[in-house]
């Protein structure tokens, strides 16, 4: 490996540690872990980890000094993620119970749904923003770097997300009764919608 590559070692050390601690992303993978299980909710992880690396990947080609340059376009962004994530944490909160699934149609975040989110969540801009500053290597192609850096990093990140997902289908099997469901829908959904406040402030 090229020595410049060593850097991949602390860079994911960096990702992993971000990952595991709590944000939008994983509240929502354990309420779907809980509600839909681990296997439904693999399409609401990969799309994470698409969107991650979408943004990340687009901070690296510039994305983070066009929002210098036009603060307004960030402004915008920030009041329409945070309309979709109190949209989302209603979803979640007014999800029935597992055994009422099938008659409200409910369904899991897609992946798509997912990845675009990513573009509106502080956490990740955070996270894409230190990643790029801080472990790209300078020489060679900023192109290929980014791709090769965030490409491992994501792959890295994804097992972390399966954790939440897995913690989230473990309460699933621990909850009984249809009261506690709501309840446990009600107050991730309200832990969700708080973190509008990350977006805003």
């Amino acid at each position: 490996m090229n020595s410049q590559w060593m850097i991949l070692g602390p860079a994911t050390l960096y990702m992993m540690s971000m990952t595991l601690t709590p944000g939008p992303n994983n509240i929502m993978l354990t309420a779907s872990g809980a509600n839909f299980g681990f296997k439904r909710t693999l399409p609401h992880m990969a799309g994470i980890v698409g969107g991650c690396f979408l943004l990340f990947s687009a901070i690296a080609l510039g994305l983070g000094t066009l929002f210098e340059r036009f603060p307004s376009i960030q402004i915008a962004l920030r009041w329409l993620g945070s309309a979709y994530l109190l949209y989302l944490a209603w979803k979640i909160a007014s999800a029935p119970p597992p055994d009422l699934k099938r008659q409200a149609h409910s369904v899991p975040l897609t992946f798509w749904q997912a990845a675009a989110f990513q573009f509106a969540n502080p956490k990740a801009w955070v996270m894409g923003l230190a990643l790029i500053a801080g472990f790209i290597p300078e020489q060679g192609s900023v192109i290929v770097n980014a791709l090769i850096l965030v490409g491992f990093v994501e792959l890295m990140a994804f097992p972390c997300l399966a954790l939440w997902a897995g913690f989230g289908m473990a309460i699933g099997h621990w909850i009984k009764s249809d009261g506690a469901w709501r309840l446990f829908n009600v107050t991730m959904g309200l832990l969700t919608a708080a973190c509008v406040v990350l977006i805003l402030r």
